[in-house]
């Protein structure tokens, strides 16, 4: 069940609470990305102390390792990664059409040879479904095709056709069965596909709608488009979506780009940024990122950033620097710690402008402020 608490009177941002058998997410929430059941490098403890609220598990990566028996054992992924807050698993299509060898794709689902020593396996809508039932998630996503982009119309179109017809295959799984977790039936989310074409996203919120979830997510962004269109897909689709539903944009983004999606209408976010672009020796700052491996660094005594974890205070940009060029572990966990720890903020700070009437001033500090990613050359 999704509240609607609170809107924004000069956009579409949305405060709400999203029920799960796990417990309440406050919304607009930015959801930690455990791909293989850990998010990298932080122990759950840390996460509940940072705010977290819900983590990411991916179907297709914790289907080739471990597999699902021990997960079984320990009585879902849960267990399994001593984590006692909601979940969220994505079905593994994105996995399967971007890391899989060898794939075909058929009515039955997707024949393909794993990223991992190339074994023979099998994803379709019903196998998808039952992994997610077994990794006991409190949402579960359903199994979709992610065109690539750019593609053409014609492409597209088909597969969204595709797509719409595994949802419907999802759903009788899901109604069949009736996967519990914690007690309490669990939540399916439908994808909504359809590339870059605004009347294909506008057909596939239509139809998915028609056969029924628990919430929607916009699939098929962050795949190279420009992030006109990506901001665009969410105007196309948001306005169809039922009000007393979550809408969650899967892969995204930056800073801003996940501030202007909630100015959309977006309530859900997962991204792998904060800890990919930490062991890579980036931090997050209000103003942008900075590269710390940089020599600019090597004597600057400040915090990573004045709003920092609190275990990362005391901890100078010289120090994490020299961690991180010795390869000490502690700097990529001091940078991972702090770049949650913004995006995490960030969500928190979202909610209460809208709660207090004042997001269009909120989004345009965030957007003024921070400058795109540094990608140039360490310094020597």
């Amino acid at each position: 069940m999704f509240e609607l608490l609170a809107t924004d009177p000069k956009s579409a941002a949305r405060r709400g609470r999203l029920h799960t058998p796990h417990g309440i997410i406050e919304t607009p929430v930015f959801m930690p990305v455990g791909t293989q059941g850990s998010v990298k490098a932080v122990h759950p403890q840390e996460l509940e102390a940072l705010g977290a609220q819900i983590i990411l598990g991916n179907t297709y990566h914790l289907f080739v390792r471990p597999g699902l028996d021990i997960i079984r054992e320990t009585g879902g992924l849960h267990g399994f990664a001593n984590w006692q807050h909601p979940m969220l698993t994505d079905s593994g299509g994105f996995q399967v059409f971007s890391l899989a060898r060898l794939r075909k794709i058929t009515e039955e689902g997707v024949h393909f040879q794993n990223h991992v020593d190339g074994t023979a396996m099998f994803l379709g809508p019903e196998t998808a479904m039952e992994i997610q039932s077994v990794l006991g998630s409190d949402i579960a996503m359903l199994f979709d095709e992610c065109p690539p982009y750019p593609c053409e119309a014609g492409y597209a179109s088909k597969s969204l056709d595709l797509t719409m017809r595994w949802a419907r295959r999802c759903k009788d799984w899901a109604q069949k069965h009736q996967p519990m977790t914690n007690g309490k039936p669990q939540q399916h989310f439908g994808i909504i596909q359809g590339s870059v074409y605004k009347e294909l996203r506008e057909r596939a919120a239509r139809e998915m709608m028609a056969i029924g979830f628990d919430g929607y997510a916009i699939g098929g962004v962050s795949v190279g488009e420009t992030e006109k269109e990506m901001m665009e897909v969410a105007e196309w689709v948001c306005p169809i979506l039922p009000e007393n539903q979550a809408r969650y944009a899967m892969g995204l983004g930056t800073p801003p780009q996940m501030i202007e999606l909630i100015a959309r209408g977006i309530d859900m976010f997962d991204c792998v940024l904060p800890t990919r672009i930490a062991r890579n020796g980036t931090a997050f700052t209000a103003e942008g990122t900075i590269n710390l491996k940089n020599q600019c660094y090597a004597h600057d005594l400040a915090d990573i950033a004045e709003d920092t974890h609190p275990l990362c205070k005391g901890f100078s940009r010289a120090y994490i620097r020299h961690l991180v060029k010795v390869g000490e572990i502690l700097g990529l966990r001091l940078i991972s710690l702090h770049n949650l720890h913004f995006y995490l903020s960030l969500a928190a700070k979202a909610r209460n402008a809208i709660e207090q009437g004042c997001f269009a001033e909120f989004r345009a500090e965030v957007v003024a402020k921070y400058q795109p990613h540094d990608t140039d050359p360490e310094d020597s």
